[in-house]
């Protein structure tokens, strides 16, 4: 892609994701300085002419080992901000993994929707669009923004993986709790016709509880099938160790989870590692720097998901429509 209007950043902490979108735009990533200050305070600033142009600037807001979800969800709004006051004709976010997306209701007396917070900084330095992948409730992610947003899915991916790794197979899709259960279904019917054949489904009860999870009960059959736990984001992993070995205890062949963001915290070397889980695929939305255990890392399979992103990024500078990137 060649135009000259369109400008794409990828702030430093997103470089090795921005880098990808960018050759697979064919677009080059525009220079910007990000200045650090002793007192922990920090500076970025555009270091082209922004004035008039469609920007896109690319920033996945999780956690590192170097910048914590605030210093990178401050330092993408500060940015944006630089490039409002310095003219660009318009500017989105392009937000791999959104943080804060799971605090999206209140579930205690006087809890914050944090999401909406959220929402309102994007809108008060002046953001135009957000662009973000498999948020963890479309609804409230779509009634949080007063500015646009395009959401995109890593459906295809997945369904294209497995399509080929699965056709002579009988395959259930299971939902590892009853809120995931439309995510599973839309999952289950696009994988249905890609491979001419049909996929069963099944889902997990769960309760939680002032963070305790319990229930045990698979509601579906998936005994002698290949079962594929579906899910938006693996954290802990016990939501997914919890169905997989629902799914091990009632005679699954195979058990595969996927899950479009790795967060991977806490005890997720251990949990990824135990012999429920055959293998567990996400995208590159986050990269898997928290998975140490050489028996999780085998099991790990990452599928890219900077073409989809550059693709969307195609379609919305030239009025094209995200909804054809969703069709699989």
């Amino acid at each position: 892609m060649n135009d000259r209007n369109l400008m794409l950043f990828t702030l430093n902490a997103s470089r090795a994701f921005g880098e990808m979108v960018s050759q697979k735009l064919g677009v080059s990533a525009s220079e910007h300085e990000e200045r650090e200050f002793e007192d922990g305070e920090h500076k970025s600033r555009p270091l082209v002419n922004v004035r008039g142009r469609d920007v896109f600037v690319v920033q996945s807001l999780y956690a590192d080992t170097q910048q914590s979800v605030n210093d990178k969800l401050c330092r993408l709004l500060f940015f944006i901000g630089a490039l409002r006051d310095a003219s660009a004709g318009s500017v989105t976010a392009v937000v791999p993994y959104l943080c804060y997306a799971r605090k999206d209701r209140k579930t205690q007396p006087r809890d914050p929707i944090t999401t909406r917070y959220v929402a309102s900084l994007f809108e008060a330095v002046g953001t135009d669009r957000v662009l973000a992948l498999d948020v963890h409730n479309l609804a409230a992610f779509q009634n949080a923004f007063r500015c646009r947003t395009d959401h995109l899915e890593a459906k295809p991916l997945f369904v294209r993986y497995f399509a080929a790794l699965l056709r002579s197979e009988e395959v259930v899709v299971v939902s590892p709790d009853v809120g995931g259960i439309k995510r599973a279904e839309q999952f289950r019917q696009a994988l249905a016709r890609a491979t001419g054949k049909t996929v069963s489904s099944a889902f997990m009860e769960k309760q939680r509880s002032k963070g305790v999870v319990s229930g045990e009960a698979i509601v579906g059959e998936v005994k002698d099938k290949v079962a594929l736990i579906i899910d938006d984001l693996i954290s802990t992993g016990t939501t997914i160790l919890r169905a997989a070995s629902a799914c091990r205890k009632l005679g699954a062949k195979k058990i595969y989870a996927a899950a479009s963001h790795g967060v991977f915290v806490g005890a997720a070397n251990e949990v990824l590692a135990n012999e429920a889980l055959d293998k567990v695929i996400v995208t590159n939305t986050i990269p898997p720097f928290r998975l140490v255990s050489e028996a999780a890392r085998a099991k790990l399979e990452v599928l890219d998901a900077a073409p989809l992103f550059a693709a969307a990024i195609t379609h919305i500078h030239t009025g094209g429509s995200i909804v054809d990137l969703l069709e699989v």
